[in-house]
């Protein structure tokens, strides 16, 4: 085999190599892509409240759906809340393991409009971990979030007076499956 033929097997065996990895990479990359700008209505996690209240009001609903065979029932026990831009505010799920065992699941979440994830941001949620639920038990689930002053600042934003916080809880099984759901949310 000549030079050149060396040459451009090398080529062609790394691009075939670098596809693959993109190919591995592409869904966790699409993950972060999401979390960062809140692409598809996924939501942020805040770490601290924000120091300016708006007079301005959106209209948070509440979504709660079950995956399919999840031996779950999983309801929001408010059916919306009015808060202001930028106030801090709890709203409540119950969820209840209708089965005779323990059952394992986790959220997935997202808000529509999907061009205000960006916004919408949780300081606390029962989302954020994996849970185990006890046979016949119900359980009081709360989620801590705001609306980002931020939002009045984004003429394409102007238009929206009401958010929809939606929330579906799946059955968890094997060890990978926190990371599964984990992007499952960010996708969702």
């Amino acid at each position: 085999m000549n030079k050149r033929a060396k040459i451009t097997t090398w080529i062609l065996c790394g691009v075939a190599v670098g596809m693959l990895g993109l190919a591995y990479a592409a869904e966790p990359l699409y993950s972060a892509f999401c979390r960062i700008t809140g692409f598809g209505g996924t939501t942020q996690i805040a770490t601290e409240r924000p120091k300016e209240i708006l007079d301005r009001v959106v209209r948070v609903s509440f979504d709660a759906n079950v995956q399919s065979g999840a031996p779950l029932e999983f309801r929001a026990l408010q059916p919306h809340v009015d808060v202001k831009l930028g106030e801090t505010m709890m709203a409540f799920y119950e969820v209840k393991n209708v089965s005779n065992q323990p059952v394992r699941a986790m959220a997935s979440f997202n808000v529509i409009p999907h061009k205000i994830g960006r916004y919408f941001e949780k300081l606390e949620c029962f989302c954020f971990q994996e849970q185990t639920y006890e046979p016949g038990k119900t359980v009081k689930l709360p989620v801590v979030f705001f609306v980002a002053p931020d939002m009045a600042k984004d003429w394409q934003a102007d238009d929206v007076q009401g958010i929809t916080l939606s929330y579906t809880y799946y059955r968890a099984t094997g060890p990978q499956a926190s990371a599964r759901l984990e992007d499952a949310s960010a996708v969702n």
